[in-house]
């Protein structure tokens, strides 16, 4: 058996890792898009590594673009198997390949109209939403908790990850020789103290783990309250300065979250009177597809329900549906706080938002989860005083912040208290994935002292042989 990793490696995005069994057949797991990586990151998603069409079967962990982005250029260029996944995953996934389709030929035409200005060669986009489209058919899924066969001498089961609704550990039986082994992967594990969801589920004995490394070297504050932050900073931007708050959310996760707190400061009668503008048709829709889960939510958030029937609304949200809806925010003079996707501001309607406010020092940028150093939430957290959006350079005066105790990656406590179902002793094999290689070496060194006793950080299109 032998593991490859093509993305995920030394850095927190493009999660692809392949496994080749004894008999030839190929498993991916996950199958991400690279977001933020600078000027490497278009060569890195057209080249992926290995052939897609020598994989036979696909595991997806869960939803989010850099789990998910390049499937449909997957299946473009071979790919027939069949891509596993929960029913949960599967309908937000159908909901981000389609708009990252959408967001693609966007922005390379945007992009190409400077292009033909300076007679430059015309880009063309990783994948078409019709291309997204075509690669619906090959989903297939699996509840939480059952064993079930994708292939011959494989078996499947997923745990819940807590990370997002519908987000999942993957784990495989595999029978070669007439030997059975446990290969674990975590996708991406989220928090025990979840505003939201439930907390990550133990699993069975594993003798190979992939595990994400995010946060392998950082502690969540826990004497933040989340509320009473998203208060301080509205209260500061929107209130005191009459500017506009931007706040940089992903479309499933971290908007839900940001709904259901100013939604808790709403009933507790402390939300100030400012407008609220959801500007994402995509959180539109996928906090539908959430609302329709409330099984996977915590024992906390179902109390509310009781006496709050839809916890993600309150009086003073407004939808923006229509790009001209959008480009009319820019318009309106007065506080506001907009809540746009992507979560690193390095694609999508949030990008347009910080392009047109970041140089007024009344207005106020926020993000609300890790942004990858290079992607411009990454730039922008880092203090640069200028910063180039879509070719032009602009200076930040706005105030920039980050609500750290809003990730939803688990820190060093919570990948420790996922692999505590684990005897150290039996994990023949441990790598490190999707974190950054400073974090990796130091996470590593944790593990390495709770008895683990092979911890490997690997490089990128890196292959291991995995002998017992």
């Amino acid at each position: 058996m032998k593991i490859s990793f093509h993305g995920a490696a030394r850095t927190v995005t493009g999660s692809k890792h392949l496994l080749e069994l004894s008999s030839g057949k190929k498993i991916l797991l996950d199958c991400g898009l690279f977001q933020g990586m600078g000027k490497e990151t278009n060569s890195l998603n057209r080249d992926f590594g290995f052939d897609p069409a020598s994989v036979d079967v696909m595991v997806l962990s869960h939803a989010h673009i850099d789990h998910s982005g390049l499937i449909p250029k997957l299946v473009e260029e071979g790919f027939r198997g069949k891509i596993w996944c929960t029913p949960a995953t599967k309908e937000l996934t159908l909901l981000l390949l389609e708009d990252s389709a959408q967001i693609q030929e966007d922005e390379t035409r945007y992009i190409n109209k400077r292009r033909k200005q300076l007679k430059q060669p015309q880009l063309t986009p990783l994948y078409t939403k019709e291309q997204a489209l075509a690669s619906f058919s090959c989903f297939e899924t699996a509840e939480y908790g059952f064993w079930t066969s994708i292939m011959e001498g494989v078996e499947l089961q997923f745990t819940d990850a807590g990370h997002i609704i519908g987000s999942a550990a993957v784990h495989l039986k595999i029978n070669e020789k007439g030997s059975t082994r446990q290969l674990s992967f975590s996708g991406d594990i989220g928090r025990y103290r979840d505003a939201i969801l439930r907390s990550p589920s133990t699993f069975s004995q594993a003798d190979i783990i992939l595990l994400e490394s995010t946060y392998g070297n950082k502690l969540h504050p826990l004497h933040q309250s989340t509320p009473d932050l998203l208060l301080e900073w509205i209260d500061k931007i929107c209130i005191r300065k009459k500017g506009k708050l931007i706040l940089a959310a992903f479309s499933v996760g971290r908007t839900q979250e940001l709904l259901y707190q100013l939604n808790q400061l709403d009933l507790e009668n402390r939300l100030p009177q400012v407008p609220i503008y959801l500007d994402s048709p995509l959180s539109l829709e996928a906090t539908e597809v959430v609302k329709k889960y409330p099984n996977y939510f915590n024992q906390s958030i179902q109390q509310v329900m009781k006496s709050d029937v839809d916890p993600f609304n309150f009086s003073s949200l407004r939808y923006i549906r229509t790009v001209e809806e959008s480009k009319q925010l820019n318009y309106i003079d007065g506080p506001m706080v907009i809540i746009s996707a992507s979560g690193m501001a390095d694609a999508g309607r949030v990008k347009h938002h910080i392009s047109n406010n970041i140089e007024n020092s009344r207005n106020g940028v926020l993000f609300t989860g890790y942004c990858e150093p290079h992607s411009l939430g990454g730039r922008l957290l880092s203090g640069k005083s200028e910063v180039s959006i879509y070719g032009v350079a602009h200076e930040v005066n706005a105030t920039v912040g980050l609500i750290p105790s809003m990730s939803a990656h688990g820190d060093y406590e919570d990948l420790c208290q996922w692999l505590s179902s684990q005897d150290p002793g039996s994990v023949t094999h441990l790598f490190l994935v999707h974190g950054e290689y400073e974090v990796q070496v130091d996470f590593k060194e944790r593990l390495i002292k709770k008895g683990f006793p092979f911890v490997e950080i690997p490089e990128l299109h890196s292959s291991y042989y995995l002998v017992k």
